[in-house]
């Protein structure tokens, strides 16, 4: 705990901005809830364009609006 799952439009990503990603979020999410670095996990799932409304944009953002801690200017 806690564990972070990124839905994404596909994009390859090289290692090192993976790393700087994993660290910068890491890092936050350490400072938030005063855990330590090795309780957090970080998923990233690319989801295609076509099927962000259904799967992503509906579901979780139209429904899940009182769990957003930040919303989309979209």
């Amino acid at each position: 705990m806690p564990h972070l799952s990124i839905k994404h439009f596909p994009k390859s990503l090289a290692p090192d901005q993976r790393a700087r990603l994993a660290e910068a979020l890491t890092a936050a999410v350490q400072e938030a809830f005063g855990c330590d670095e090795g309780v957090v996990s970080i998923a990233l799932h690319p989801v295609a364009p076509e099927l962000w409304d259904e799967q992503v944009y509906r579901p979780e953002i139209t429904d899940g609006r009182d769990a957003l801690i930040k919303t989309p200017a979209y």
